[in-house]
């Protein structure tokens, strides 16, 4: 029975997501997605209490996917660390000049919500992009840049930059000059990064 439960509220999420990257929050009605669903209204109403309810588990099951998919494309990156930062941007380009891409589902919600900052979706949104710059900003700490955190909120605003013109222009190209941009400025901080000190059992085998 749980299972039975938990199968339908994937259906509906899967179906909101589906509908409301392609055509926005706003656009698609709770109508539509229980239609899509393969569900009733009633049966929607049951798993999520409103369509706010619905908007925050949208942008939540796509937290962690991104997260993963941004770390594959930094890992999988070849050359150093500026380069594997210009993997991100690089991959995204390339995802961009796909036809069904639709930009940032984080940014576009937020954009939709502008006059709700207490949204649930607004807050899972932005914490998605915490996480982000959580996770570069941990990488660049590991590398001995100085001011990690900076660069990391520097990387983002790239990023998150890069976004919206792409989507603006439907030109992939900014995107991959942003990466370029992202690149040299990870350079320049390694340039000036501390070297590592010694590890105690380093140091005692020496």
């Amino acid at each position: 029975m749980a299972k039975a439960a938990k199968s339908t509220r994937d259906m509906i999420v899967a179906a909101a997501e589906k509908l409301f990257y392609a055509e926005g929050i706003r656009a698609v009605s709770v109508d539509a997605v229980a239609e899509a669903a393969g569900v009733t209204k009633r049966t929607l109403y049951y798993h999520f209490q409103s369509k706010d309810e619905l908007i925050a588990a949208y942008l939540e099951g796509r937290d962690q996917p991104n997260l993963k998919l941004f770390r594959k494309w930094f890992d999988t990156g070849d050359g150093d660390l500026a380069d594997k930062v210009e993997a991100i941007f690089v991959n995204l380009a390339r995802a961009a000049r796909h036809p069904k891409w639709k930009g940032c589902g984080f940014l576009r919600t937020s954009a939709e919500l502008a006059n709700m900052p207490g949204h649930p979706a607004i807050r899972i949104g932005a914490a998605h992009k915490k996480k982000f710059e959580a996770w570069i900003a941990e990488t660049f700490t590991e590398a001995g840049v100085a001011e990690p955190a900076m660069l990391a909120r520097q990387i983002l605003l790239l990023l998150d930059g890069s976004f919206a013109v792409v989507l603006l222009h439907r030109d992939p190209s900014y995107m991959e000059v942003a990466g370029k941009a992202a690149a040299t400025l990870v350079r320049v901080a390694l340039a000036g990064a501390k070297p590592k000190a010694p590890s105690e059992h380093a140091a005692a085998s020496f």
